[in-house]
């Protein structure tokens, strides 16, 4: 076996074992104890964080920071890497931020100028256009983390209308509209809500919590993928071809959203009957390009909101 070779198998074993002797891995490699002291400073040089114990029960040991073996890509999987990673650059906020431009700084000066220039122009190219929100998210990680080691945490958590201190246990993390989400099981509740973790203005406690005590869903996957519980509300809304192209940018609306062969489409669905003043406020600036049929609850919403609008700049022209 060429020395390349054996190094490269070295770090794959290695990250396998994390807790090793010399002997042991000369055994392993039939070779002599002083060759793999040679091949283990020779990856430390290279940046392999080891660390050794002296002594009977002594040995080495991989740091919490592993180091990955070399992979080895074909020019279209280098191109994806970085396709992908364009995905993430317009959010202000990533659990990942400084080592996703780590990695790309490596790996972009890794690749031979040809193709350098080649994923340039792919970032010039193609974008995912995400809106600055201007919110920052600097819990991000944090709930990330706590998500992650199945914990709970006690929140202080600032909502459109007041500011609460609950608990609650994290099924993980989504990310929509530039926007970080946390659905979670919350105590105070005694049901899953939907934490923006841009208002999470405080972690005042972490600590595990027994699984299965909890109805808390397999992964966030499985959350999003379930049917919305509560849809005791028909929304139906008549739309001209402008409203339709509105309302098919929003995922909600778009669900129950139908084109007509003769024009325009109409949305006809079953909500949760908590969302009609977020509808209501979505539909305010389509005018006339939305005609709500269903429910009457909602006309009425839309019509006081129209009425404090013209008493609002009423009161400003006097």
């Amino acid at each position: 076996m060429s020395k390349a070779k054996r190094l490269i198998e070295l770090m794959i074993t290695i990250n396998a074992k994390k807790d090793f002797t010399v002997g042991e891995l000369a055994k392993e490699f039939s070779v002599s104890k002083r060759t793999i002291l040679r091949d283990l400073q020779e990856l430390e040089r290279a940046g392999f964080p080891l660390y050794s114990e002296v002594g009977a029960a002594g040995g080495y040991h991989i740091l919490k920071e592993r180091i990955l073996p070399p992979i080895v890509f074909s020019e279209s999987e280098a191109k994806a890497v970085f396709f992908a990673c364009q995905a993430l650059q317009f959010y202000r906020d990533l659990p990942f931020e400084q080592e996703t431009v780590s990695v790309l700084k490596k790996f972009l000066n890794c690749l031979p100028l040809d193709m350098q220039n080649s994923v340039l122009k792919i970032q010039q190219k193609a974008v995912f256009w995400i809106p600055d929100r201007h919110l920052d998210s600097p819990l991000l990680k944090s709930i990330f983390q706590i998500a992650i080691n199945c914990h709970a945490a006690t929140i202080r958590y600032s909502s459109t209308q007041s500011e609460s201190v609950r608990t609650i246990m994290p099924v993980g993390l989504y990310a929509m509209n530039g926007l970080w989400y946390c659905p979670a099981y919350c105590t105070t509740a005694n049901q899953i809500r939907v934490f923006r973790v841009d208002r999470i203005k405080e972690i005042i406690e972490e600590k595990p919590y027994p699984i299965g005590k909890y109805p808390l869903p397999a992964s966030v996957q499985d959350y999003l993928e379930q049917p919305e519980e509560k849809m005791d509300c028909r929304l139906k809304i008549q739309l001209t071809d402008l409203g339709v192209k509105r309302c098919e940018t929003e995922c909600l609306l778009a669900r129950g959203l139908k084109r007509l062969k003769t024009g325009g489409g109409i949305i006809d669905m079953e909500i949760n009957r908590s969302a009609l003043d977020w509808v209501c406020e979505y539909l305010l600036p389509l005018g006339c390009n939305a005609t709500v049929l269903e429910p009457a609850e909602l006309k009425e919403r839309i019509k006081q909101k129209i009425v404090e609008l013209y008493e609002h700049y009423c009161r400003l022209e006097k």
